[in-house]
């Protein structure tokens, strides 16, 4: 087993599917967000079994090592999953969810996988791809607060993971990300142009609470926690879930330009 020096400022890398980035030291802790196989991350600080982490978008939690294993330092150059069962090298098979890293020692038994060189022609920088990649690639994930995959996912963990596959990177959460890009307007029904981002509030200060990423057409794709998961709106719907959303528009800003 590959043992994981108690020092601060090594990197790890995620060697489970999925690993959960939690807000304290302890299994039972509120779920921050998740990491998936083949991330690095940067240990700040070593607490017995557990690490304090920070991943590639700055954002910071508690991870017990059993899900980490010492970084190889050419991760950036394995095989992206875009959702694929694997064997690996012990001869186990594993299901690998979409943005998971594929160690080359690994088999590809089923689904699809491309290499690093072909990330920008499956997912180019274009407004209408993002789009395309946010009202497909997530379609009929269950809402999971924390959660950044298809097998789960909350509202802004599945707009910086959708933009992270186009080369664009945004922070974690919806009220940092509504500090990117430029402002378009306040009104959610108005014709936005595809991969323009949405934020709403339910707070009486108007702190961003929720994010979606627009279709156009007035369409918009989300994590919605009262839609159960990812759902595409018609904006101008007439439904009372829609008409909330639209009193609770606080911002629309272009991230691509």
């Amino acid at each position: 087993m590959t043992v994981i020096e108690s020092s601060s400022q090594q990197s790890l890398t995620v060697r489970s599917s999925i690993a959960p980035m939690l807000g304290e030291p302890r299994i039972s802790a509120p779920l921050s967000s998740q990491l998936v196989a083949g991330e690095v991350v940067k240990v700040l600080e070593h607490r017995g079994d557990w690490v304090h982490a920070r991943g590639a978008d700055a954002y910071e939690g508690w991870m017990h090592t059993g899900y980490l294993s010492l970084c190889s330092g050419n991760e950036d150059t394995w095989r992206l999953s875009l959702g694929t069962v694997v064997r690996e090298a012990n001869g186990c098979a594993r299901a690998l969810p979409l943005c998971a890293r594929i160690a080359p020692t690994a088999e590809i038994i089923s689904g699809e996988a491309i290499d690093v060189r072909q990330i920008v022609t499956h997912f180019p920088l274009d407004a209408k791809a993002i789009a395309q990649t946010a009202s497909s690639r997530y379609a009929g994930t269950s809402y999971m607060w924390g959660g950044v995959t298809p097998w789960g996912c909350d509202c802004s963990g599945f707009v910086q993971r959708v933009f992270q596959l186009h080369g664009i990177p945004l922070p974690r959460d919806a009220w940092q990300q509504a500090l990117h890009g430029t402002a378009v307007s306040s009104r959610a029904p108005d014709a936005h142009a595809p991969a323009d981002l949405l934020f709403f509030s339910d707070r009486d200060d108007q702190r961003v609470t929720h994010v979606g990423v627009s279709l156009g057409d007035g369409r918009m794709a989300h994590s919605g926690l009262a839609r159960g998961g990812v759902v595409i709106e018609q904006l101008d719907a007439d439904d009372p879930y829609v008409a909330r959303l639209r009193a609770q528009c606080v911002a629309v800003r272009r991230v691509l330009v």
